[in-house]
């Protein structure tokens, strides 16, 4: 098993994030495109579970995960509202609360690296 590596996870996170953004962005830049079907990546947390984490000690009373390298899939999103007459499904409105979404969690995953770093810095300090 592979100890917890938080900057790992972190940068995962963050390419995870990138990949959304480029969805979304996609998703706004054909708005008028006919037959286009919004489309978005799964969750992070589907993507966590299908790396197949477990838990596992590395020394008594440490306890860690592993994870294997995971793809992030994009897929045509499931919409329940009434179609344009092109057939687009993309609302313009709801691809930029998405945007603002990816760009909280860009902020959230910056600050916990940042926060982690300073630990690390100061425990090496000593």
């Amino acid at each position: 098993m592979e100890p917890v590596n938080l900057f790992d996870l972190a940068t995962r996170q963050s390419q995870w994030l990138a990949v959304r953004q480029t969805a979304i962005a996609g998703n706004i830049a054909n708005v008028n495109t006919p037959g286009y079907l919004a489309r978005d990546v799964e969750p992070f947390e589907k993507v966590l579970d299908r790396t197949g984490m477990t838990l596992g000690s590395t020394q008594p009373g440490h306890m860690g995960f592993g994870a294997t390298e995971a793809s992030f899939r994009t897929q045509a999103q499931e919409y329940n509202g009434a179609l344009l007459p092109s057939k687009n499904t993309v609302v313009v409105e709801n691809e930029l609360m998405k945007a603002g979404e990816v760009r909280r969690a860009f902020e959230m995953n910056t600050a916990i690296v940042k926060a982690f770093h300073g630990m690390l810095l100061s425990v090496s300090k000593g």
